[in-house]
């Protein structure tokens, strides 16, 4: 179990020295803050006090209300410290803790969200939970003091009935945690697209794209199932539906004020169904499963304003989220400095808001102009109402496409070709005065799994568009990752980061199998043998770490030794993919690659796991399905064989890249260290001999190989056609 790090104040506030960002904003709170950890869980038995347990993460617009409203409250401070043994983690360091107290959270309130607040006994039972609590009682809302005195006085007198709560609450997280969603059905089911199609269809806003109504978040791993179907063919009409769906959904957040209009990339989510006013933090998950979906996209439509968008999200993350050495941070706050304020006033989007006053002073009165038209400003600000309902953004403005630079520049008098040269000079100029506003605070902690995204992202970009510095960064990213995160002699990959004077933080599932599928990207982008080599070994240290033996599937974390009474399985693709998706899809492809039985057998113990969640809600589950769809498919594997620095290895390669089927497995036999490398694990690969003078590529289909060809013409003929 986790020590906690040093106090900064002997009996106090004991976040000072913690690695997270999130923490440390507060280590200046009179509460007497612990970081999960056994120190705290020992007080909490010794003193005979409930724990109170606050999770949120350094982004969290509502977190740090909170913090400024009670956190940092003298008064409420001394009832927390009188009571309670206090904690504070953040949910990007321990998704497990985060996990299992909000499945709690969801069940005993009905709705879910941070800053999360749960009560336990000092044995983690969980007994009282909500989410964000004003300081004092309002309509409809008990204030935090009022709370703190209730559970205090329910402690004090009605313990037994409190430990009786505590009891039941862990009985029905453990009932949950072991359910049974295996429903010993085949794994090939043909019509759980068609289920997906209807459930998002339902789902589907036609008008302004994306699910559901507001808040209205991008939800990637939909988006990316939606151009499986599109492009998988065999009904073509169901295949338009796909294809409209996330076409209408990418391009009205390219417009939206969900996407930063003068920086690039995307903010986290919109309160509104119109894509217009965010949430402003800006996520590197985001960034990095939006960027695929962006190039999927245009490289099947082409549509200009897509790689446009695409570019931006390369553009920020290169610029604001890059660790000089080669990873990537995690996060850019919601609330940054008001300008002109001193650095006294904080609030939401400060850094990305314009009034008509600041438009018109930096720029030309023609350029004020065109812009005021494009992006809908309004003196009185152009926030719909629904999305302020406190009147926070009065006179504020959202940059957000309102009209095309063609029907603006009608509106202004222009042509076109001048509307468009000079709105990209005033862009250019607004962004250089927002660069010199106070930015919003950036979350340097360098997590794994979202790394692993980023890389899956460069690499798939670098290929495609192409773009070969995307691919030199993402080179530079993974072998950065090993030097920080990788212990070679355990096999242990961590989750972030060790810090000096802390306990280091494990990997989790995701961690894994996030960087392994980044990993096997950057193979097939480069034959790079060191990266399927890494990408291995985190595949088969996720069978040993994470593996369940009973039920099959993954857990989320390791067992043993750790303080939480229960390992969870996530059973739903979020903001991020579930680890048990990624996994599957790791551990499919790496079979595949390598004729691995064992980890074929892993993949289809992930998804038979979870198949009853993914066959009945697919919409639940769709990097799930993507993965099943994969595994329906008959086996691909293509192998480039000769001289990787010739012109015709190189076109081969090109060519295989491009039009390789989804589920299919890309590899090189060079001659050199990677041919041997996979010869010794390949059978089939270890008569290739050398490379022949010219290149040649042999695909194998079905369980048997056709004759090797050294054309790209030939080998884009012996490969499974999809539609374009």
């Amino acid at each position: 179990m986790a020590k906690s790090p040093q106090s900064s104040t002997p009996g106090g506030n004991r976040l000072a020295g913690a690695p997270s960002p999130y923490l440390r904003q507060h280590a200046d709170n009179p509460v007497e803050w612990h970081p999960w950890g056994e120190e705290a869980l020992r007080q909490a038995h010794e003193q005979d006090r409930p724990i109170f347990l606050s999770v949120g993460y350094s982004t969290c617009h509502w977190c740090h209300v909170m913090a400024r409203e009670s956190f940092a409250d003298p008064e409420i401070a001394a009832l927390l410290n009188e009571g309670f043994v206090n904690i504070k983690v953040d949910r990007e360091e321990r998704p497990d803790v985060d996990r299992l107290f909000m499945t709690y959270l969801l069940a005993a309130t009905g709705s879910g969200g941070w800053p999360m607040s749960v009560w336990l006994t000092p044995d983690l039972k969980p007994f009282y939970a909500g989410t964000y609590f004003p300081p004092e009682d309002r309509p409809g809302r008990p204030g935090f003091a009022t709370v703190l005195r209730a559970l205090r006085q329910a402690w004090e007198e009605e313990r037994d009935k409190i430990e009786q709560q505590g009891i039941q609450s862990m009985d029905a997280l453990r009932d949950y945690a072991g359910r049974d969603l295996n429903d010993r059905g085949p794994l090939e089911d043909p019509e759980v697209v068609d289920r997906a199609m209807a459930l998002f269809g339902e789902a589907f806003d036609r008008e302004h794209g994306g699910f559901g109504s507001a808040p209205k978040f991008p939800r990637p791993a939909a988006l990316r199932l939606l151009q499986r179907v599109a492009r998988e063919g065999g009904d073509e009409e169901r295949s338009r539906r796909a294809d409209r769906m996330v076409r209408t959904t990418l391009v009205a957040m390219a417009g939206g004020g969900i996407h930063d209009q003068l920086g690039g990339g995307f903010h986290r989510y919109s309160v509104d169904r119109f894509w217009r006013v965010p949430h402003f933090e800006k996520m590197l998950y985001d960034q990095a499963q939006l960027a695929e979906v962006y190039l999927e996209d245009w490289r099947r439509c082409g549509a200009p304003e897509l790689r446009q968008a695409l570019e931006g999200i390369f553009d920020y993350v290169l610029g604001e989220l890059h660790e000089q050495e080669g990873a990537f941070y995690s996060a850019e706050d919601a609330d940054s400095p008001v300008p002109g304020e001193g650095g006294h006033a904080v609030a939401e989007g400060a850094f990305y808001l314009w009034t008509v006053e600041e438009v018109r002073e930096a720029l030309s009165e023609e350029k004020a102009a065109l812009v005021e038209a494009v992006y809908g400003l309004r003196p009185e600000g152009n926030a719909p109402p629904e999305a302020d309902p406190l009147g926070e953004l009065a006179a504020k403005n959202v940059l957000h496409q309102a009209r095309s630079v063609d029907t603006a520049a009608a509106q202004v008098a222009l042509s076109p070709e001048q509307a468009g040269t000079l709105l990209e000079q005033a862009k250019a100029k607004l962004l250089e005065r927002r660069n010199a506003r106070p930015r919003p605070q950036r979350d340097d902690k360098i997590i794994a799994a979202w790394n692993g995204l980023m890389l899956s992202a460069l690499v798939r970009a670098g290929v495609h568009l192409p773009a070969p510095r995307l691919l030199e960064e993402a080179k530079r990213a993974a072998w950065r990752l090993r030097e920080l995160l990788w212990q070679p002699g355990e096999s242990r990959l961590l989750r972030l980061p060790a810090v000096a004077g802390s306990p280091p933080v494990p990997g989790f599932a995701e961690d894994y199998a996030a960087l392994a599928r980044g990993l096997l990207d950057l193979y097939e982008a480069t034959f790079a043998i060191d990266a399927l080599a890494w990408a291995l070994e985190l595949a088969e240290a996720l069978l040993v770490r994470f593996a369940d033996p009973a039920k099959g599937g993954f857990f989320d974390a390791e067992g043993g030794g750790g303080s939480l009474p229960l390992r969870m399985k996530e059973d739903h693709d979020g903001a991020e993919p579930a680890a048990s998706s990624l996994a599957a899809e790791v551990c499919l492809r790496l079979g595949r690659m390598l004729g691995r039985t064992d980890l074929l057998k892993a993949a289809d113990h992930a998804l038979a796991a979870l198949s009853r969640q993914w066959r009945q809600r697919p919409d639940a589950l769709p990097a799930m399905v993507a993965v099943a769809l994969d595994r329906r498919r008959a086996e691909c594997q293509v192998v480039v064989h000769g001289d990787p620095a010739s012109e015709a290895f190189q076109a081969l390669a090109t060519e295989a890249r491009s039009h390789l089927p989804p589920g299919a497995v890309l590899l090189a036999a060079d001659g050199g260290c990677g041919q041997a490398w996979l010869a010794e694990r390949v059978p089939a690969l270890r008569d290739l001999g050398p490379p022949p003078e010219r290149a040649e590529a042999r695909v194998c289909r079905d369980f048997a190989c056709h004759l090797p060809v050294d054309t790209p013409e030939n080998l884009r003929a012996q490969l499974p056609q999809l539609p374009d």
